[in-house]
């Protein structure tokens, strides 16, 4: 769909706005190509354009699992100028910024809270762009957009998950309410790095220490051993594998898993220099458990490692941690990665030297009252974010001269 030409009053240049009812509207080249502009990076393989079409092509993420696709995009003279992925949600699921309450109120008033608006990467808590543009002026011009488009609709909100800072920046200025969450993340040491695990180790407390050797030594002393695959070297055979143990585990705790088998198959022909698998086999080297790891980049030293995915065929005691945490941690130390993102939430991370960073979301609520009644919320709740912080950085697992 087209809506010819809008000019926008704060930035008072022209754009034509499409949006988008499936990802093989828009070149896969052109999107990625503006995804590499962004400041600070393409925050992993989630915002690519095969990822998102993965997600759609899938059946994951369509409207008849509660996510609409209705892409917004920005040109000038058949250049596209700025993008962003959004969807037309009737539901809170697969978000990890929880507005259950906001909705429940809306409810309690005989109103509609769904379907709301919602930029972000399906399923996917990592921070990274969110809105895609050529410069500041285009990415102002986008979020206008992006509401009127919204109230155009007559939807009751419009959110924007685990944004980047350029995101925030422009959510602030057009009057958007920001909230923050807490997530823990690892940091490799600038410079030369951790040489190994055990250098990693001399930094932290003496209990966390003592603590992560003994989660190791359960898993070793159960006979469990790791083997890794990167990029193609990961077989078809060995995503079978992974996605049996990851099915599985969500199965156990009474719930369908989001993704498919399908959606990973799609990632291994579109992105598979991207992730990284660790397998887990039993003392009689039978396959017990899996866990997937994002790469930033498919260079032989990424920037960044993302806690995705994991599933596990049998009980070993500690075995989560080793597989989630300790792996990555080693692998990432060997490879010389700077952080590792552990995913939403988990405070129990912290112990594993994980430490608190703040990620941020925008809302904008259409209906006025309720607006302020969040935004007062917001206010309260960045207060206690504020305390919960200083809690933790008073329970830090690092060595104070470290």
């Amino acid at each position: 769909m087209e809506i010819p030409c809008m000019e926008s009053e704060n930035v008072g240049e022209d754009y034509v706005i499409r949006v988008l009812d499936q990802p093989s509207e828009i070149d896969a080249g052109a999107w990625n190509a503006l995804l590499a502009r962004q400041p600070g990076g393409a925050g992993g393989p989630f915002m690519r354009h095969d990822y998102l079409a993965a997600l759609d092509e899938s059946g994951c993420a369509v409207a008849a699992t509660g996510w609409g696709l209705q892409w917004l995009t920005l040109w000038r003279q058949d250049q596209l100028q700025a993008a962003a992925p959004l969807y037309l949600k009737s539901h809170s699921r697969g978000e990890y910024v929880f507005d259950w309450a906001w909705a429940e109120a809306y409810e309690r008033h005989g109103l509609a809270y769904y379907p709301k608006g919602l930029v972000a990467v399906p399923f996917t808590p990592v921070p990274g762009p969110r809105l895609l543009a050529l410069d500041a002026r285009a990415r102002a011009a986008l979020l206008q957009a992006l509401i009127a488009h919204c109230e155009q609709l007559g939807l009751s909100s419009l959110h924007l998950l685990f944004a980047a800072e350029q995101d925030i920046a422009a959510c602030r200025e057009a009057g958007l309410l920001l909230r923050q969450t807490v997530q823990f993340h690892w940091q490799n040491p600038p410079g030369t790095g951790y040489a190994d695990f055990d250098d990693f180790l001399a930094t932290l407390k003496q209990d966390k220490r003592k603590k992560i050797r003994q989660e190791r030594r359960k898993v070793a002393d159960a006979g469990v051993t790791f083997d890794w695959k990167r990029g193609s070297d990961i077989q078809t055979e060995d995503w079978d594998f992974f996605y049996r143990c990851y099915e599985r585990t969500y199965l156990e705790h009474g719930n369908r898993p989001y993704l498919s088998r399908n959606f990973f198959a799609r990632l291994q022909q579109a992105q598979p220099g991207l992730w990284l698998l660790f397998i887990a086999r039993n003392a009689a080297g039978e396959r017990i458990a899996a866990s997937l790891l994002a790469l930033s980049d498919d260079s032989d030293r990424p920037e960044a490692a993302y806690g995705r995915y994991w599933g596990a065929l049998e009980r070993v005691d500690c075995l989560h941690f080793e597989a989630c945490y300790y792996q990555p941690l080693d692998w990432c130390i060997a490879q010389g990665v700077q952080r590792f993102e552990g995913g939403a939430q988990g405070e129990h991370k912290m112990a594993r030297a994980l430490l608190p960073v703040t990620t941020w979301s925008a809302h904008w609520l259409a209906h006025p009252a309720f607006s302020d009644a969040v935004e007062r919320y917001l206010e309260q709740e960045g207060e206690h974010i504020g305390a919960y912080l200083e809690q933790l950085e008073s329970r830090s697992p690092l060595k104070s001269d470290a």
